[in-house]
Protein backbone atom coordinates (compact mmCIF):
# COMPACT_ATOMS: atom_id res chain seq x y z
CA UNK A 1 0.00 0.00 0.00
CA UNK A 2 2.95 2.71 0.70
CA UNK A 3 6.32 2.62 1.82
CA UNK A 4 7.22 -0.09 4.11
CA UNK A 5 10.80 1.32 5.23
CA UNK A 6 9.64 1.41 8.79
CA UNK A 7 9.18 -2.31 9.11
CA UNK A 8 11.62 -4.07 11.42
CA UNK A 9 13.40 -6.90 10.15
CA UNK A 10 11.18 -9.19 11.32
CA UNK A 11 8.45 -8.15 9.41
CA UNK A 12 6.65 -6.19 12.61
CA UNK A 13 6.26 -2.43 12.88
CA UNK A 14 8.63 -0.40 14.25
CA UNK A 15 7.94 0.94 18.22
CA UNK A 16 6.97 4.03 18.23
CA UNK A 17 5.51 4.39 14.47
CA UNK A 18 2.88 6.69 15.03
CA UNK A 19 -0.02 8.18 13.76
CA UNK A 20 2.41 11.00 12.41
CA UNK A 21 5.39 8.84 11.43
CA UNK A 22 7.09 8.51 8.20
CA UNK A 23 5.41 5.20 6.98
CA UNK A 24 1.98 6.32 8.26
CA UNK A 25 2.49 9.35 6.58
CA UNK A 26 3.26 7.87 3.43
CA UNK A 27 -0.20 5.63 3.95
CA UNK A 28 -1.69 8.76 4.10
CA UNK A 29 -0.43 10.06 0.84
CA UNK A 30 -1.59 6.56 -0.56
CA UNK A 31 -4.92 6.32 0.29
CA UNK A 32 -5.20 10.01 -0.51
CA UNK A 33 -4.08 8.53 -3.87
CA UNK A 34 -6.20 5.74 -4.67
CA UNK A 35 -9.60 7.60 -3.66
CA UNK A 36 -8.60 10.30 -6.32
CA UNK A 37 -7.86 7.19 -8.93
CA UNK A 38 -10.71 6.18 -7.91
CA UNK A 39 -12.86 9.46 -8.81
CA UNK A 40 -10.98 9.58 -12.31
CA UNK A 41 -11.69 6.12 -12.71
CA UNK A 42 -15.55 6.07 -12.03
CA UNK A 43 -16.10 8.73 -14.44
CA UNK A 44 -15.35 6.89 -17.68
CA UNK A 45 -18.62 5.33 -16.66
CA UNK A 46 -22.10 7.04 -17.05
CA UNK A 47 -23.00 5.33 -14.15
CA UNK A 48 -19.88 7.35 -12.24
CA UNK A 49 -20.40 10.13 -14.04
CA UNK A 50 -24.02 10.05 -12.24
CA UNK A 51 -23.15 9.40 -8.77
CA UNK A 52 -20.43 12.40 -8.66
CA UNK A 53 -22.85 14.54 -10.24
CA UNK A 54 -25.90 13.78 -7.82
CA UNK A 55 -23.02 13.57 -4.67
CA UNK A 56 -22.37 17.07 -5.61
CA UNK A 57 -26.11 18.04 -5.62
CA UNK A 58 -26.80 16.07 -2.60
CA UNK A 59 -23.67 18.22 -0.52
CA UNK A 60 -25.27 21.38 -2.65
CA UNK A 61 -28.63 20.73 -0.68
CA UNK A 62 -27.33 19.53 2.78
CA UNK A 63 -25.10 23.03 2.09
CA UNK A 64 -28.14 25.17 2.02
CA UNK A 65 -29.44 23.05 5.25
CA UNK A 66 -26.78 23.71 6.79
CA UNK A 67 -26.46 27.49 5.84
CA UNK A 68 -30.10 27.76 6.55
CA UNK A 69 -29.24 26.45 10.14
CA UNK A 70 -26.38 28.30 10.94
CA UNK A 71 -28.05 31.68 9.93
CA UNK A 72 -30.78 31.04 12.01
CA UNK A 73 -28.58 30.33 15.07
CA UNK A 74 -26.24 33.00 14.24
CA UNK A 75 -29.05 35.32 14.14
CA UNK A 76 -29.97 34.22 17.79
CA UNK A 77 -26.56 33.99 19.23
CA UNK A 78 -26.07 37.76 18.11
CA UNK A 79 -29.54 39.07 20.30
CA UNK A 80 -28.13 36.65 22.84
CA UNK A 81 -24.60 38.29 23.19
CA UNK A 82 -26.33 41.36 22.40
CA UNK A 83 -28.84 41.63 25.35
CA UNK A 84 -26.20 39.26 27.61
CA UNK A 85 -29.01 36.85 28.20
CA UNK A 86 -26.88 34.36 27.97
CA UNK A 87 -28.93 31.07 29.77
CA UNK A 88 -30.24 31.04 25.94
CA UNK A 89 -27.38 30.11 24.73
CA UNK A 90 -27.50 26.79 26.09
CA UNK A 91 -30.78 26.40 23.78
CA UNK A 92 -29.13 26.62 20.88
CA UNK A 93 -26.07 24.10 22.04
CA UNK A 94 -28.66 21.44 22.33
CA UNK A 95 -30.07 22.48 18.78
CA UNK A 96 -26.87 21.88 17.30
CA UNK A 97 -26.03 18.39 19.86
CA UNK A 98 -28.85 16.88 18.62
CA UNK A 99 -29.18 17.77 14.62
CA UNK A 100 -24.97 16.56 14.48
CA UNK A 101 -26.67 13.13 16.09
CA UNK A 102 -29.68 12.31 14.91
CA UNK A 103 -29.31 13.62 11.31
CA UNK A 104 -26.67 10.26 11.03
CA UNK A 105 -29.86 8.10 12.06
CA UNK A 106 -32.36 9.72 9.69
CA UNK A 107 -29.71 9.18 6.52
CA UNK A 108 -27.91 6.03 7.66
CA UNK A 109 -29.49 4.08 5.10
CA UNK A 110 -28.99 6.35 2.13
CA UNK A 111 -26.01 7.91 2.51
CA UNK A 112 -22.67 6.71 1.04
CA UNK A 113 -20.05 5.94 3.34
CA UNK A 114 -16.30 4.50 2.84
CA UNK A 115 -15.70 1.38 4.35
CA UNK A 116 -12.54 1.91 6.59
CA UNK A 117 -11.86 -2.03 7.19
CA UNK A 118 -10.35 -2.69 4.12
CA UNK A 119 -7.47 -0.91 5.08
CA UNK A 120 -6.39 -3.54 8.37
CA UNK A 121 -5.23 -5.52 5.28
CA UNK A 122 -2.24 -3.89 5.21
CA UNK A 123 0.18 -3.23 7.70
CA UNK A 124 -1.29 -0.02 9.46
CA UNK A 125 -0.71 1.05 13.02
CA UNK A 126 -3.53 1.29 14.92
CA UNK A 127 -3.44 5.22 15.55
CA UNK A 128 -3.08 5.97 12.03
CA UNK A 129 -6.12 3.58 11.40
CA UNK A 130 -8.22 5.56 14.03
CA UNK A 131 -6.92 9.11 12.93
CA UNK A 132 -8.07 8.18 9.33
CA UNK A 133 -11.52 6.66 10.66
CA UNK A 134 -11.89 9.98 12.68
CA UNK A 135 -11.14 12.48 9.31
CA UNK A 136 -13.39 10.45 7.18
CA UNK A 137 -16.29 11.31 10.02
CA UNK A 138 -15.08 15.05 9.00
CA UNK A 139 -16.80 14.11 5.35
CA UNK A 140 -20.13 13.13 6.93
CA UNK A 141 -23.32 15.31 5.80
CA UNK A 142 -23.84 15.49 9.74
CA UNK A 143 -20.25 16.99 9.88
CA UNK A 144 -21.14 19.59 7.26
CA UNK A 145 -24.02 20.80 8.92
CA UNK A 146 -22.93 20.86 12.67
CA UNK A 147 -19.92 22.76 11.23
CA UNK A 148 -22.23 25.23 9.59
CA UNK A 149 -24.38 25.32 12.87
CA UNK A 150 -21.13 26.22 14.58
CA UNK A 151 -19.65 29.03 12.71
CA UNK A 152 -23.13 30.53 12.78
CA UNK A 153 -23.13 30.53 16.27
CA UNK A 154 -19.47 32.19 16.14
CA UNK A 155 -20.39 34.52 13.50
CA UNK A 156 -23.35 35.56 15.43
CA UNK A 157 -21.25 36.36 19.20
CA UNK A 158 -18.30 37.54 17.22
CA UNK A 159 -20.00 40.04 15.62
CA UNK A 160 -22.16 41.60 18.78
CA UNK A 161 -19.09 40.69 21.54
CA UNK A 162 -15.76 40.85 19.21
CA UNK A 163 -13.62 40.42 22.52
CA UNK A 164 -15.45 36.57 23.04
CA UNK A 165 -14.56 35.81 19.86
CA UNK A 166 -11.42 33.96 21.03
CA UNK A 167 -13.19 32.03 24.04
CA UNK A 168 -16.23 31.15 21.84
CA UNK A 169 -14.04 29.97 19.05
CA UNK A 170 -12.30 27.43 21.93
CA UNK A 171 -16.00 26.42 23.11
CA UNK A 172 -17.02 25.80 19.73
CA UNK A 173 -14.26 23.77 18.58
CA UNK A 174 -13.92 21.15 21.55
CA UNK A 175 -17.93 20.82 21.37
CA UNK A 176 -17.47 19.75 17.69
CA UNK A 177 -14.66 17.77 18.22
CA UNK A 178 -16.86 15.80 20.73
CA UNK A 179 -19.95 15.41 18.39
CA UNK A 180 -17.36 14.17 16.10
CA UNK A 181 -15.95 11.82 17.97
CA UNK A 182 -19.45 10.69 19.16
CA UNK A 183 -21.31 9.88 16.50
CA UNK A 184 -18.84 7.98 14.68
CA UNK A 185 -18.57 5.68 18.41
CA UNK A 186 -22.32 5.80 18.47
CA UNK A 187 -22.32 3.85 14.81
CA UNK A 188 -19.38 2.02 15.67
CA UNK A 189 -20.81 0.13 18.33
CA UNK A 190 -24.39 -0.23 16.44
CA UNK A 191 -23.08 -1.50 14.04
CA UNK A 192 -21.50 -4.37 16.77
CA UNK A 193 -24.58 -4.62 17.98
CA UNK A 194 -26.38 -5.46 14.90
CA UNK A 195 -23.76 -7.75 12.97
CA UNK A 196 -25.42 -11.12 14.98
CA UNK A 197 -28.91 -11.67 15.30
CA UNK A 198 -29.59 -12.27 19.01
CA UNK A 199 -28.16 -8.32 19.79
CA UNK A 200 -29.86 -7.41 16.87
CA UNK A 201 -33.48 -8.40 18.29
CA UNK A 202 -32.53 -7.04 21.58
CA UNK A 203 -31.96 -3.91 20.52
CA UNK A 204 -34.58 -4.19 18.54
CA UNK A 205 -37.51 -4.87 21.02
CA UNK A 206 -35.46 -2.07 23.32
CA UNK A 207 -36.25 0.13 20.89
CA UNK A 208 -39.89 -0.27 20.18
CA UNK A 209 -40.36 -0.35 24.03
CA UNK A 210 -39.08 2.86 23.88
CA UNK A 211 -41.14 4.21 21.30
CA UNK A 212 -44.52 2.57 22.74
CA UNK A 213 -43.01 4.02 26.19
CA UNK A 214 -43.07 7.39 24.64
CA UNK A 215 -46.45 7.41 23.11
CA UNK A 216 -47.55 7.00 26.33
CA UNK A 217 -47.18 10.60 27.74
CA UNK A 218 -49.30 11.97 24.48
CA UNK A 219 -52.61 10.35 25.88
CA UNK A 220 -52.02 12.13 29.14
CA UNK A 221 -50.83 15.54 28.07
CA UNK A 222 -53.54 15.21 25.68
CA UNK A 223 -56.60 14.76 28.54
CA UNK A 224 -54.38 17.74 30.77
CA UNK A 225 -54.72 19.89 28.19
CA UNK A 226 -58.51 19.28 26.53
CA UNK A 227 -60.12 17.64 29.77
CA UNK A 228 -63.53 19.14 29.02
CA UNK A 229 -65.04 22.50 28.72
CA UNK A 230 -64.84 24.54 32.25
CA UNK A 231 -64.24 28.12 33.36
CA UNK A 232 -61.44 30.12 33.06
CA UNK A 233 -60.34 29.63 36.88
CA UNK A 234 -60.63 25.67 36.36
CA UNK A 235 -58.14 26.33 33.41
CA UNK A 236 -55.59 28.28 35.36
CA UNK A 237 -55.93 25.88 38.29
CA UNK A 238 -55.21 22.82 36.35
CA UNK A 239 -52.68 24.97 34.51
CA UNK A 240 -50.83 25.74 37.99
CA UNK A 241 -51.26 22.28 38.95
CA UNK A 242 -49.40 21.13 36.33
CA UNK A 243 -46.94 23.52 37.12
CA UNK A 244 -46.44 22.68 40.02
CA UNK A 245 -45.91 18.70 39.56
CA UNK A 246 -43.65 19.41 36.61
CA UNK A 247 -41.81 21.86 38.53
CA UNK A 248 -38.97 19.35 40.46
CA UNK A 249 -38.65 17.37 37.53
CA UNK A 250 -37.64 20.31 35.03
CA UNK A 251 -35.69 21.70 37.98
CA UNK A 252 -33.42 18.90 37.94
CA UNK A 253 -34.05 18.22 34.46
CA UNK A 254 -32.21 21.69 34.47
CA UNK A 255 -29.53 21.09 36.87
CA UNK A 256 -28.29 17.79 35.17
CA UNK A 257 -28.27 19.35 31.52
CA UNK A 258 -25.51 21.74 32.84
CA UNK A 259 -22.96 19.13 33.41
CA UNK A 260 -23.78 17.70 29.95
CA UNK A 261 -21.77 18.82 26.97
CA UNK A 262 -24.05 21.21 25.34
CA UNK A 263 -24.51 22.76 28.98
CA UNK A 264 -20.81 22.99 29.93
CA UNK A 265 -19.94 24.35 26.49
CA UNK A 266 -22.61 27.20 26.58
CA UNK A 267 -21.55 27.37 30.72
CA UNK A 268 -18.23 28.23 29.50
CA UNK A 269 -18.98 30.69 26.81
CA UNK A 270 -21.02 32.38 29.58
CA UNK A 271 -18.70 32.37 32.24
CA UNK A 272 -16.02 34.13 29.92
CA UNK A 273 -18.47 36.65 28.98
CA UNK A 274 -18.98 37.83 32.67
CA UNK A 275 -14.83 37.70 32.66
CA UNK A 276 -14.41 35.05 34.84
CA UNK A 277 -12.17 32.69 32.97
CA UNK A 278 -11.05 30.26 35.53
CA UNK A 279 -14.92 28.73 36.19
CA UNK A 280 -14.77 29.06 32.35
CA UNK A 281 -11.63 26.88 32.06
CA UNK A 282 -12.95 24.58 34.25
CA UNK A 283 -15.96 24.14 32.01
CA UNK A 284 -13.49 23.32 29.26
CA UNK A 285 -11.91 20.71 30.85
CA UNK A 286 -14.62 19.15 31.95
CA UNK A 287 -16.29 18.96 28.59
CA UNK A 288 -12.58 17.73 27.47
CA UNK A 289 -13.27 15.07 29.64
CA UNK A 290 -16.46 14.08 27.26
CA UNK A 291 -14.24 13.87 24.59
CA UNK A 292 -11.77 11.63 25.99
CA UNK A 293 -14.66 9.29 27.27
CA UNK A 294 -16.08 9.68 23.27
CA UNK A 295 -12.55 9.04 22.10
CA UNK A 296 -12.34 5.65 24.17
CA UNK A 297 -15.49 4.55 23.31
CA UNK A 298 -14.48 4.87 19.83
CA UNK A 299 -10.73 3.17 20.27
CA UNK A 300 -12.09 0.37 22.48
CA UNK A 301 -14.68 -0.55 19.08
CA UNK A 302 -11.69 -0.17 16.31
CA UNK A 303 -9.44 -2.08 18.78
CA UNK A 304 -11.40 -5.24 18.43
CA UNK A 305 -12.12 -4.73 14.66
CA UNK A 306 -8.11 -3.63 14.11
CA UNK A 307 -7.28 -7.24 15.93
CA UNK A 308 -9.37 -9.09 13.60
CA UNK A 309 -12.91 -9.33 15.21
CA UNK A 310 -15.37 -9.60 12.46
CA UNK A 311 -18.90 -10.97 13.29
CA UNK A 312 -21.35 -12.17 11.16
CA UNK A 313 -24.50 -13.90 10.20
CA UNK A 314 -23.16 -17.69 10.65
CA UNK A 315 -25.45 -19.83 12.76
CA UNK A 316 -23.66 -21.79 15.16
CA UNK A 317 -23.09 -25.42 15.29
CA UNK A 318 -26.30 -26.66 16.81
CA UNK A 319 -28.76 -24.44 14.73
CA UNK A 320 -27.16 -25.87 11.63
CA UNK A 321 -27.74 -29.51 13.21
CA UNK A 322 -31.16 -28.76 13.52
CA UNK A 323 -33.19 -29.59 10.80
CA UNK A 324 -35.34 -26.67 9.00
CA UNK A 325 -39.05 -27.89 7.80
CA UNK A 326 -39.32 -24.88 5.98
CA UNK A 327 -42.48 -22.59 5.71
CA UNK A 328 -45.86 -22.56 4.51
CA UNK A 329 -44.65 -21.72 1.43
CA UNK A 330 -42.16 -24.67 0.36
CA UNK A 331 -42.87 -26.69 -2.77
CA UNK A 332 -45.50 -23.69 -4.31
CA UNK A 333 -42.46 -22.85 -7.30
CA UNK A 334 -40.12 -20.50 -7.78
CA UNK A 335 -42.45 -17.03 -6.94
CA UNK A 336 -43.28 -18.17 -3.55
CA UNK A 337 -39.47 -19.32 -3.11
CA UNK A 338 -37.97 -16.28 -3.70
CA UNK A 339 -41.26 -14.53 -1.61
CA UNK A 340 -39.75 -16.23 1.67
CA UNK A 341 -36.52 -15.85 0.73
CA UNK A 342 -36.93 -12.01 0.96
CA UNK A 343 -39.47 -12.11 3.69
CA UNK A 344 -36.48 -13.94 5.93
CA UNK A 345 -33.81 -11.43 4.86
CA UNK A 346 -35.98 -8.62 5.75
CA UNK A 347 -36.53 -10.24 9.15
CA UNK A 348 -32.99 -10.54 10.04
CA UNK A 349 -32.13 -6.85 9.16
CA UNK A 350 -32.53 -3.69 11.39
CA UNK A 351 -32.23 -0.91 9.60
CA UNK A 352 -34.76 -2.26 6.81
CA UNK A 353 -37.02 -2.87 9.47
CA UNK A 354 -36.53 0.62 10.62
CA UNK A 355 -37.19 2.02 7.61
CA UNK A 356 -40.30 0.65 7.05
CA UNK A 357 -41.51 1.26 10.03
CA UNK A 358 -40.45 5.06 10.20
CA UNK A 359 -44.09 6.07 8.39
CA UNK A 360 -46.37 4.26 11.10
CA UNK A 361 -44.04 6.13 13.61
CA UNK A 362 -44.29 9.34 12.01
CA UNK A 363 -48.21 8.92 12.26
CA UNK A 364 -47.48 9.28 16.13
CA UNK A 365 -45.51 12.03 15.72
CA UNK A 366 -47.48 14.08 13.61
CA UNK A 367 -50.57 13.61 14.99
CA UNK A 368 -49.06 14.67 18.35
CA UNK A 369 -48.32 17.82 16.47
CA UNK A 370 -51.82 18.10 14.89
CA UNK A 371 -53.93 17.14 18.33
CA UNK A 372 -52.68 19.99 19.92
CA UNK A 373 -55.35 21.92 18.32
CA UNK A 374 -58.97 21.17 19.25
CA UNK A 375 -60.47 18.10 18.20
CA UNK A 376 -63.05 19.76 16.06
CA UNK A 377 -60.55 20.62 13.25
CA UNK A 378 -59.28 17.17 12.25
CA UNK A 379 -56.66 16.86 9.63
CA UNK A 380 -58.96 15.53 6.69
CA UNK A 381 -55.77 14.84 4.03
CA UNK A 382 -54.49 12.59 6.74
CA UNK A 383 -54.97 9.64 4.86
CA UNK A 384 -53.17 10.33 1.52
CA UNK A 385 -50.33 11.98 3.29
CA UNK A 386 -49.50 8.81 5.49
CA UNK A 387 -50.43 6.91 2.50
CA UNK A 388 -47.53 8.86 -0.23
CA UNK A 389 -44.60 9.23 3.03
CA UNK A 390 -45.37 5.15 3.83
CA UNK A 391 -43.73 5.13 0.05
CA UNK A 392 -40.49 6.56 0.48
CA UNK A 393 -39.31 3.92 3.67
CA UNK A 394 -39.63 1.09 0.62
CA UNK A 395 -36.61 3.04 -1.71
CA UNK A 396 -34.21 0.90 -0.39
CA UNK A 397 -36.15 -2.18 -0.87
CA UNK A 398 -37.90 -0.96 -4.67
CA UNK A 399 -34.81 1.03 -5.79
CA UNK A 400 -32.39 -1.53 -5.05
CA UNK A 401 -34.31 -5.22 -4.46
CA UNK A 402 -30.58 -7.06 -5.69
CA UNK A 403 -28.92 -5.60 -3.00
CA UNK A 404 -29.02 -8.10 -0.29
CA UNK A 405 -28.46 -10.81 -2.81
CA UNK A 406 -24.54 -10.56 -2.21
CA UNK A 407 -22.65 -13.45 -3.81
CA UNK A 408 -25.97 -14.93 -4.31
CA UNK A 409 -26.24 -13.35 -7.69
CA UNK A 410 -24.39 -15.37 -9.13
CA UNK A 411 -26.56 -18.59 -8.38
CA UNK A 412 -29.61 -16.29 -9.80
CA UNK A 413 -27.88 -16.21 -13.23
CA UNK A 414 -26.82 -20.18 -12.67
CA UNK A 415 -30.27 -21.17 -11.85
CA UNK A 416 -33.20 -21.83 -14.79
CA UNK A 417 -35.86 -18.81 -13.29
CA UNK A 418 -35.63 -16.04 -15.26
CA UNK A 419 -34.83 -12.77 -13.97
CA UNK A 420 -38.31 -11.59 -14.71
CA UNK A 421 -39.85 -14.17 -12.73
CA UNK A 422 -37.11 -13.22 -9.33
CA UNK A 423 -37.94 -9.40 -9.91
CA UNK A 424 -41.86 -10.01 -10.28
CA UNK A 425 -41.33 -11.68 -7.19
CA UNK A 426 -39.83 -9.36 -5.53
CA UNK A 427 -42.44 -6.72 -6.63
CA UNK A 428 -45.19 -8.46 -5.46
CA UNK A 429 -43.47 -8.82 -2.55
CA UNK A 430 -42.83 -5.44 -2.07
CA UNK A 431 -46.20 -4.46 -2.95
CA UNK A 432 -47.89 -6.46 -0.21
CA UNK A 433 -45.93 -5.44 2.28
CA UNK A 434 -46.32 -1.66 1.47
CA UNK A 435 -49.76 -2.84 1.24
CA UNK A 436 -49.62 -3.45 4.69
CA UNK A 437 -47.60 -0.65 6.13
CA UNK A 438 -50.07 1.80 4.49
CA UNK A 439 -53.42 0.46 5.54
CA UNK A 440 -51.55 0.02 9.27
CA UNK A 441 -50.41 4.06 8.68
CA UNK A 442 -53.66 4.98 7.27
CA UNK A 443 -55.91 3.08 9.94
CA UNK A 444 -53.63 4.97 13.15
CA UNK A 445 -53.89 8.36 11.42
CA UNK A 446 -57.65 8.77 11.00
CA UNK A 447 -57.78 7.18 14.03
CA UNK A 448 -55.42 9.57 15.74
CA UNK A 449 -55.93 13.04 13.36
CA UNK A 450 -59.70 12.42 12.36
CA UNK A 451 -61.68 10.22 9.53
CA UNK A 452 -61.58 11.38 6.00
CA UNK A 453 -64.27 14.02 4.90
CA UNK A 454 -65.95 11.45 2.15
CA UNK A 455 -65.55 8.47 0.61
CA UNK A 456 -63.97 10.04 -2.28
CA UNK A 457 -60.43 10.89 -0.86
CA UNK A 458 -60.31 7.15 -0.15
CA UNK A 459 -61.23 6.24 -3.46
CA UNK A 460 -58.45 8.90 -4.59
CA UNK A 461 -55.60 7.78 -2.01
CA UNK A 462 -56.41 4.06 -3.47
CA UNK A 463 -56.21 5.22 -7.42
CA UNK A 464 -53.24 7.18 -6.47
CA UNK A 465 -51.79 3.85 -5.13
CA UNK A 466 -52.72 2.13 -7.77
CA UNK A 467 -50.97 4.74 -10.34
CA UNK A 468 -47.63 5.38 -7.92
CA UNK A 469 -46.74 1.66 -7.07
CA UNK A 470 -46.15 0.25 -10.71
CA UNK A 471 -44.50 3.34 -11.71
CA UNK A 472 -41.96 2.66 -8.64
CA UNK A 473 -41.83 -0.77 -9.55
CA UNK A 474 -40.66 -0.28 -12.91
CA UNK A 475 -38.59 2.23 -12.06
CA UNK A 476 -36.88 0.16 -9.41
CA UNK A 477 -36.01 -2.98 -11.74
CA UNK A 478 -34.36 -0.79 -13.84
CA UNK A 479 -32.38 1.17 -10.90
CA UNK A 480 -31.80 -2.14 -9.56
CA UNK A 481 -30.17 -3.96 -12.85
CA UNK A 482 -28.21 -0.73 -14.23
CA UNK A 483 -27.27 0.90 -11.01
CA UNK A 484 -26.75 -1.96 -7.92
CA UNK A 485 -25.26 -2.10 -4.99
CA UNK A 486 -24.53 -4.53 -2.34
CA UNK A 487 -26.78 -3.94 1.27
CA UNK A 488 -25.28 -5.12 4.21
CA UNK A 489 -28.26 -6.25 6.38
CA UNK A 490 -26.58 -6.16 9.51
CA UNK A 491 -25.04 -2.55 9.41
CA UNK A 492 -26.45 1.08 9.72
CA UNK A 493 -23.32 2.10 7.78
CA UNK A 494 -20.72 2.00 6.08
CA UNK A 495 -22.89 0.90 3.23
CA UNK A 496 -21.99 1.16 -0.43
CA UNK A 497 -24.68 2.87 -1.44
CA UNK A 498 -25.29 5.02 -5.05
CA UNK A 499 -25.76 8.42 -4.90
CA UNK A 500 -27.04 8.50 -8.72
CA UNK A 501 -29.76 5.93 -7.68
CA UNK A 502 -30.82 7.64 -4.53
CA UNK A 503 -31.23 11.23 -6.35
CA UNK A 504 -33.19 9.48 -9.18
CA UNK A 505 -34.92 7.20 -7.24
CA UNK A 506 -36.32 10.55 -5.32
CA UNK A 507 -36.85 12.27 -8.80
CA UNK A 508 -39.62 9.43 -9.34
CA UNK A 509 -41.08 9.69 -6.41
CA UNK A 510 -41.40 13.47 -6.69
CA UNK A 511 -42.68 13.04 -10.41
CA UNK A 512 -45.50 10.48 -9.05
CA UNK A 513 -46.67 13.37 -6.09
CA UNK A 514 -46.45 16.00 -8.00
CA UNK A 515 -48.70 14.36 -10.82
CA UNK A 516 -50.99 13.06 -8.30
CA UNK A 517 -51.33 16.57 -6.52
CA UNK A 518 -51.65 18.28 -9.72
CA UNK A 519 -54.70 16.12 -10.52
CA UNK A 520 -55.72 16.50 -7.16
CA UNK A 521 -55.62 20.35 -7.11
CA UNK A 522 -56.87 20.55 -10.56
CA UNK A 523 -60.29 18.46 -9.71
CA UNK A 524 -60.68 20.27 -6.27
CA UNK A 525 -60.32 23.99 -8.56
CA UNK A 526 -63.15 22.84 -10.82
CA UNK A 527 -65.16 21.41 -8.47
CA UNK A 528 -65.34 18.05 -9.32
CA UNK A 529 -63.30 15.67 -6.91
CA UNK A 530 -64.54 12.61 -7.67
CA UNK A 531 -63.00 12.86 -11.38
CA UNK A 532 -59.93 12.07 -9.88
CA UNK A 533 -60.51 8.91 -9.10
CA UNK A 534 -61.08 7.81 -13.01
CA UNK A 535 -57.71 9.95 -14.25
CA UNK A 536 -55.68 8.14 -11.75
CA UNK A 537 -57.13 4.76 -12.66
CA UNK A 538 -56.39 5.80 -16.01
CA UNK A 539 -53.07 6.61 -14.97
CA UNK A 540 -52.84 3.48 -13.42
CA UNK A 541 -53.83 1.50 -16.25
CA UNK A 542 -50.61 3.12 -18.52
CA UNK A 543 -48.18 2.42 -15.28
CA UNK A 544 -49.07 -1.13 -15.12
CA UNK A 545 -48.84 -1.60 -18.67
CA UNK A 546 -45.00 -0.13 -18.46
CA UNK A 547 -44.56 -2.07 -15.11
CA UNK A 548 -44.92 -5.18 -17.03
CA UNK A 549 -43.03 -4.21 -20.17
CA UNK A 550 -40.19 -3.94 -18.06
CA UNK A 551 -40.19 -7.06 -16.75
CA UNK A 552 -40.46 -8.88 -20.13
CA UNK A 553 -37.19 -7.11 -20.70
CA UNK A 554 -35.49 -7.50 -17.27
CA UNK A 555 -33.80 -10.87 -18.82
CA UNK A 556 -31.88 -8.77 -21.98
CA UNK A 557 -31.01 -5.86 -19.21
CA UNK A 558 -29.86 -8.11 -16.35
CA UNK A 559 -27.62 -10.17 -19.18
CA UNK A 560 -26.01 -6.74 -20.64
CA UNK A 561 -25.00 -5.35 -17.42
CA UNK A 562 -24.40 -8.92 -15.89
CA UNK A 563 -20.46 -8.18 -15.25
CA UNK A 564 -21.35 -4.89 -13.20
CA UNK A 565 -24.26 -6.93 -11.39
CA UNK A 566 -21.35 -9.76 -10.80
CA UNK A 567 -18.47 -6.95 -9.85
CA UNK A 568 -20.70 -5.30 -7.60
CA UNK A 569 -22.88 -7.42 -5.86
CA UNK A 570 -20.23 -10.66 -4.90
CA UNK A 571 -17.50 -7.63 -3.98
CA UNK A 572 -16.22 -8.69 -0.38
CA UNK A 573 -16.04 -6.06 2.25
Amino acid sequence: MADLGAMGKDGQMEAGAGPFSRLARAQYAALGAMRWWMVRSGLRSIHGVLDLGATGISLMIYSFMGLGLGIGLGVGAFFIASHETWRLLLIEFWIVCIVWQTVPLALASFERQFDMSGLLRFPVNFSAYFLLYVIFGLLDISTILGGMCCLGIWSGIALARPGMAGWTALALAVFAFFNILLVRAIFAWVDRWLAQRRTREIVSALFLLVVLSLQLLNPAVHQTRHSGPGSHDDQLERYHQVESEAGPLLKTATAVQRWLPPGLAGSAVRQAAEQRRGPALGMLGVLGLYVLAAGAALAARLKAEYRGENLGEAPSRKKTEKRDDGWLLDGAGPVAAVMEKELRTLLRSMPLLYALGAPVLMVFIVGSLFRNGAASHPFQLALPVCVAYGLLGFSRLIYNNLGAEGAGIQMLFLSPTPMRTVLLAKNLFHALLYGLSALIAGVLASLRLGWPPSATVVGVTVAWLLFALPVNLAAGNIFSLTMPYRVNPGRMTRQGGSAGSALLSMVVQMIALGVGGAVFGLCILIGKLWLTIPILLAMAVAAVFAWVQVLRKSDALANQHKDTLLATLSRTE
